[in-house]
């Protein structure tokens, strides 16, 4: 299973995004993935089951602890930046909520989570391709996705 620009291109359609992983921790890319989204003024929601808020740049985000509390879910393309056991679960809730397109950033999948992804999205971002040496990362490949969906 591999991206395209077009898979690209329809991750970023959506109205909503929210990053699965979302953390305090500034060194970690769960913090440096939802501050992308920020800083490109995206509406964006943090899920992170244990912290109630990511604070970036003096303001705090109110965290939902999982897919379920998202407003929208039907309209929210989903980053994930978790181990791939809890990316697993996470493709399943999505797939349940209908959710429209999911990003999985270098290190989140597995051979299991691939199988997960196969089907029930209208775009998979995942895997090799994209113009860094990881593979599709939304800090690389974002800016290019923005401007293919008309949003930069």
């Amino acid at each position: 299973m591999s991206a395209t620009e077009t898979t690209l291109r329809t991750f970023f359609q959506s109205p909503n995004y929210a990053v699965v992983g979302a953390s305090t921790n500034t060194q970690k890319y769960g913090f440096k993935v939802f501050r992308w989204y920020i800083n490109h003024s995206l509406p964006v929601t943090p899920i992170n089951p244990t912290s109630p808020a990511i604070p970036v740049d003096g303001t705090d985000y109110p965290t939902v602890k999982s897919l379920s509390e998202l407003k929208t879910p039907a309209e929210t393309s989903v980053s994930i930046i978790t181990p791939p056991a809890v990316t697993l679960k996470t493709l399943k809730e999505a797939k349940e909520l209908g959710v429209p397109a999911v990003f999985l950033q270098p290190g989140t999948y597995d051979d299991a989570v691939l199988a997960e992804a196969k089907d029930g999205f209208k775009a998979v971002v995942v895997g090799d391709g994209g113009w860094g040496g990881e593979g599709w990362c939304v800090l690389v490949d974002g800016e290019r996705g923005l401007k293919s969906a008309g949003k930069l």
